[in-house]
Formats: C-alpha cells, sequence, structure tokens
C-alpha cells in the first residue's frame, strides 16, 4: 500500500512512500498480539512481594501451653499460622514474572499490529524532521497539525532524538521511540501511529531480516 507523506504543516509534500504488504497487510492473528502483550505486561511487573512465613516471624519458640488436657488444639509456638501475629500460609515470594516466546511469534505479533493500524487508516507518514532546541509548544503545533492532538499517538523515529523525545515528554498522550524499541503493546494501545520517513526503512529492514 502507499501513503502520502506529510510535513510538519501537516500537508501533504507530493511524494509517497510504499509500505511492504507483508508486514503492513498481513491477516492479523490475534493470538499472537495476545501471547506478545501479555510478556510485555508480565515483564513490567517487579515480583518483588514477600509475606513472612513461621520460620521468618520475630517471637519465642516455647511451647505456649501443654501439649493435653487444655480442651483445645495443641499448639507448638506463637508464630503459628493460626494465631494473630503469626506467619503466613503459603505467602507471596519474591518470583519473576516473565516467560519464554519465540521470536518468529514476536515477529508475528508486530506485524498484526501494524497490519490492523494499516487498515484502519491510522498510519501517518511523517517528514524527516528536527527540533534545534527541546520545546513542547513544537511537538503540540506538529499534534494539531496533524489532527492528533486528542489521540494518542506513537511517534516511531529511526534513531534517538533527544530533542523531539524531551520536546514530547510533557505532552498528555504523545510517546516517542525508536524502530527498534517497537512493540505490539506499544502499537495496539496508540490510536495513531505516526512513523518517519526513514523509520520505515529501518522497520522493514528489521522484519525481513
Amino acid at each position: 500500500m502507499e501513503l502520502a507523506i506529510l510535513n510538519i504543516e501537516g500537508k501533504e509534500t507530493g511524494r509517497k512512500v510504499s509500505l511492504n504488504d507483508s508486514i503492513f497487510g498481513i491477516a492479523p492473528n490475534d493470538h499472537a498480539i495476545y501471547l506478545d502483550t501479555k510478556q510485555f505486561l508480565a515483564n513490567q511487573r517487579q515480583g518483588t512481594h514477600k509475606a513472612k512465613h513461621r520460620g521468618e516471624i520475630a517471637g519465642s519458640t516455647r511451647k505456649i501451653k501443654r501439649q493435653k488436657g487444655t480442651g483445645t488444639a495443641r499448639a507448638g509456638s506463637i508464630k503459628n499460622p493460626l494465631f494473630r501475629g503469626g506467619g503466613r500460609i503459603f505467602g507471596p515470594q519474591p518470583r519473576f514474572y516473565g516467560f519464554k516466546l519465540n521470536k518468529k511469534v514476536k515477529q508475528l505479533a508486530r506485524k498484526s499490529a501494524l497490519s490492523y493500524k494499516a487498515s484502519s487508516n491510522n498510519i501517518i507518514v511523517l517528514e524527516d524532521f528536527n527540533l534545534e532546541v527541546p520545546k513542547t509548544k513544537e511537538m503540540v503545533k506538529v499534534g494539531n497539525n496533524l489532527n492528533i492532538a486528542n489521540k494518542k499517538s506513537l511517534f516511531v523515529l529511526a534513531e534517538q532524538n533527544k530533542n523531539i523525545y524531551l520536546s514530547s515528554r510533557n505532552v498528555q498522550g504523545v510517546e516517542v521511540i525508536t524502530a527498534g524499541e517497537i512493540s505490539t503493546y506499544k502499537i495496539m494501545k496508540a490510536s495513531t501511529l505516526v512513523l518517519l520517513e526513514s523509520a520505515i526503512d529501518v522497520l522493514q529492514a528489521t522484519f525481513e531480516n
């Protein structure tokens, strides 16, 4: 498919770019998207939750009452989980929530997400630009010119650009990443995908390898 290349004023430059149908035009695989998104979110979890079991509770280990003759259940320690202040039975322990996902599944998921955006006309190809100094007002102006001011937008650059990143940091709903950082979760989360012209070559080269 072909898309017109816009400038930061929101006007067509008269040039067009061809998007590879094997990346932006496949039949989306919803299950691959689900798995890749699930792995991405699982990797964000710290997994540092911890509860103390009876062996870690501070307290006496003295047998609190005689074994028989009390008319109640036997008890050997004040740290028994059945008592207030005792240890916790099967409490949470530190763990890693991530899981393995094959590279081909992840690649299929990203292609599927890109295809969804392409089929719904939510991809904008923007001419390469640069900001001389970090200025939030300039990124707001770009968003207004592209009619994406009130939408969640994902700007994809070919390489890191500090001024563009700093300019977008305080703009609500705008995120700037490089083509190498693109993920299924971020694609699906954004309402509009803004691809810089040079980033398309990087994306297509990445998926062709």
